[in-house]
């Protein structure tokens, strides 16, 4: 056994290992370092770097990768403490590389790296919760469940029906994703400070080589007001997704208030014990859902008050040290995975919550409307009457199934006095309980959307062909995003041989 515990440990500390050295390839030094070997290639071609100058230059960014990358060694995050480490093995002529740039538009370079990869790291992790919502959805499509309005049992639903709503809401979240991404896979570098320079700045050979689809074409918008606007974009999205998230939360825990809830986590994992009450199962997986979401919709709002009244230009809402719109991405893909986890663990008992349904009088729209459907009785007047025979099972503490007939044919004829129609209830016993039937009322359902399990597996099907066309989406970003690193890498190494 010991070997195997061995064996665990380091499996786990490569792991471990792995995860970090991943982490420092995206760390801020990688991504100036990437910008460098861009702008070296770039002043190359161009001629503003002599090409035997930018082999020597190029020998220099390795060597100083390469120093990075020892156990322990300063990643500096700051261009002009990274410059003099360039200049220590190539001399001072390796600034000739940084012509045409300035830190006002290597900043703003670098959070887009960053927000870039955060973006597609929210876009696999919402793709995989969409896919374990939709998993149980296709499971429970036809489990009924009771559905709140205003915190009130209101109407039989699906199981199925409730979660494709949220699939809905993220099918959204992606849309929105996607479209910031159009904004985001700009480039500012080769701006300048603001107003570019009189070298001659291929900023289109520039954005292409580090991968993004175009330049931002204002030089005046790229450093200094696109951060704020994409800033404050990112962070709405994000806290679009927290706020779907949290109401999900939220549904599942006014089930943890209840002695007989109908759904639940799974225990182990994904709840704690109290450390007095030996009956208490607490929701961990449910609570840290609820307040990763809390934390994402609070980093939008820091972000927007940051941004907020400062003058264009100024440093508030592009710092590069924790920069809050690359944070809060960050943060919304643990709300994600955590929300994956609460999906996978979810325990459903569809007896206990077909039972929640039987128990109360959420059925009774159907019965108002079969009356109008069927007998022509006006939707108010079988309102009325469905009303007061709630009042009359509620008073009674009578379930609706268990209503004496005589007692409804009784109500029926005095909420139909004066109306000038018949006292006589124009349903049978058999139609009466068919009505109050919780499958009756779903199954009766025609509206496009609705619970009624044809449509609910024809949304299942259209949901689960959005996922799949999203997964294609991610999977092209990332797959032109290796083309333009492989592309760079190739032209850099081209440096290192002198004509």
């Amino acid at each position: 056994m010991r070997w195997k515990r061995i064996a665990a440990a380091a499996v786990a500390a490569g792991v471990a290992q792995g995860a970090a050295a991943e982490e420092a390839a995206r760390d801020t030094f990688a991504r100036i370092d990437a910008i460098d070997r861009a702008s070296l290639v770039m002043t190359v071609e161009t001629g503003i770097v002599p090409r035997a100058l930018g082999a020597r230059i190029a020998r220099a960014l390795d060597r100083v990768a390469a120093d990075a990358d020892k156990p322990g060694a300063a990643r500096p995050d700051d261009y002009l403490k990274i410059e003099p480490l360039i200049t220590a093995v190539a001399g001072p002529d390796a600034t000739r590389m940084h012509a045409g740039r300035s830190r006002q538009d290597i900043i703003p370079t670098v959070l887009k790296l960053e927000q870039r990869d955060r973006l597609l790291d929210l876009a696999g992790a919402l793709d995989a919760a969409r896919a374990s919502l939709l998993a149980v959805a296709v499971r429970e499509a036809d489990t009924i469940v009771p559905a709140y309005t205003n915190g009130v049992q209101a109407q039989p639903t699906t199981l199925g029906h409730y979660l494709l709503g949220y699939a809905a809401a993220l099918a959204r979240d992606a849309d929105r994703l996607h479209e910031a991404w159009a904004r985001v896979n700009l480039s500012p570098l080769g701006a300048a400070a603001l107003g570019t320079s009189s070298f001659p700045v291929d900023r289109k050979r520039l954005a292409a080589l580090l991968g993004f689809d175009a330049p931002v074409e204002n030089s005046y918008d790229a450093g200094q007001l696109a951060p704020m606007d994409l800033g404050l974009e990112l962070t709405g999205v994000a806290a679009n997704l927290a706020t779907t998230a949290g109401s999900f939360a939220q549904d599942l825990y006014a089930q943890y208030h209840q002695t007989r809830p109908w759904i639940l986590l799974r225990e182990g994992a994904l709840t704690g014990p109290s450390s007095i009450m030996p009956q208490k199962r607490n929701p961990v997986a449910l609570y840290s859902l609820r307040m990763t979401a809390s934390d994402v919709v609070g980093g939008a709002q820091a972000f927007t008050i940051m941004a907020h009244n400062v003058d264009s230009g100024m440093p508030d809402y592009k710092r590069n040290q924790a920069q809050p719109p690359a944070r809060t991405l960050a943060e919304a893909v643990t709300l994600c995975r955590r929300w994956t986890s609460v999906l996978d663990g979810l325990v459903v008992d569809r007896a206990r919550a077909a039972d929640e349904v039987a128990a109360d009088y959420s059925t009774t729209t159907e019965l108002a409307d079969r009356l109008q459907r069927e007998a022509d009785v006006p939707f108010r007047l079988g309102h009325h009457f469905a009303s007061e025979l709630v009042s009359y099972g509620r008073s009674h503490d009578l379930r609706p199934a268990d209503l004496p007939f005589a007692a409804v044919k009784r109500i029926y004829a005095e909420a139909a006095a004066g109306s000038g129609l018949s006292p006589e209830l124009p349903l049978d016993e058999a139609s009466f309980r068919a009505a109050l039937s919780a499958r009756g009322m779903v199954d009766a359902a025609k509206g496009l959307g609705g619970p009624q399990p044809p449509e609910v597996r024809r949304m299942l099907a259209a949901a689960q062909a959005r996922l799949d066309a999203d997964r294609a989406w991610l999977d092209a970003r990332r797959k032109g995003l290796a083309g333009a690193q492989a592309g760079l890498r190739a032209a850099f190494a081209s440096l290192l041989t002198e004509p």
